[in-house]
């Protein structure tokens, strides 16, 4: 039996993909390296530490990661987090999953404090659980180091968890602890790479997965 449904937040409950692409582009300029845009923005769903080795080598990040990551982390906040918005539904999905009996937990790469800022935004922070963040991982996504720490929070089995992403990095992190994995569409991920990484059913936005929520993996009453 499902007993908890675990989301990510970036691309899934914000529409934020474009927004984090663009402060690690000027990040990345800023300490050298002129990124392509749509290079950059496929790697986003990752954390920080699992992202920037795609782009910079050992000697330069041991020279300036902390001080890039840093830069990144201010400048996003300063300009792009004021221009997130929610996906539609999101408040309306997590008291339907509520009223199943269901935990909630949200498992991020961000920092604590955006994901705190993203609940606000969201109206959701009195139908939340538990969340676990970049800070409660020795590794970021695709490791599963985050969603990890959300099972331990909630008390629950893998098998007893759905967890809901947008980006192939949430699928492989949840797979690797056999948890199944919902796929968003908004996230601007393509459906194959999301199914190639593990997702067992995709739909286009929190909306979308309340429309059809009747039929969802997340209504199922036996272990799927």
């Amino acid at each position: 039996m499902i007993k908890a449904v675990i989301f990510d937040i970036d691309g899934t409950l914000v529409d934020s993909v474009d927004l984090h692409a663009q402060a690690w582009k000027e990040a990345f300029k800023h300490f050298g390296k002129d990124i392509p845009y749509q290079q950059i923005r496929h790697q986003i769903g990752k954390g920080g530490d699992q992202l920037m080795p795609v782009f910079f080598t050992p000697d330069e990040r041991d020279e300036f990661g902390k001080r890039m990551e840093k830069f990144r982390g201010e400048l996003f906040q300063r300009e792009f987090l004021p221009r997130v918005r929610p996906f539609p539904g999101v408040r309306e999905l997590f008291q339907r999953i509520k009223e199943d009996d269901k935990k909630i937990a949200l498992a991020s790469s961000a920092k604590d404090e955006e994901i705190e800022i993203y609940k606000k935004l969201l109206r959701i922070e009195d139908l939340v659980e538990a969340g676990a963040s970049a800070d409660d991982a020795e590794k970021s996504k695709p490791h599963p180091d985050i969603f990890r720490a959300a099972l331990d929070r909630l008390d629950v089995r893998p098998a007893e968890a759905i967890a809901v992403g947008d980006t192939p990095y949430d699928a492989d992190a949840a797979g690797r602890l056999r948890i199944k994995t919902i796929g968003m569409r908004c996230g601007g991920f393509p459906e194959a790479e999301l199914i190639a990484a593990g997702c067992i059913a995709i739909y286009d936005d929190p909306a979308d997965l309340l429309a059809r929520y009747e039929e969802s993996m997340l209504r199922q009453k036996e272990k799927v």
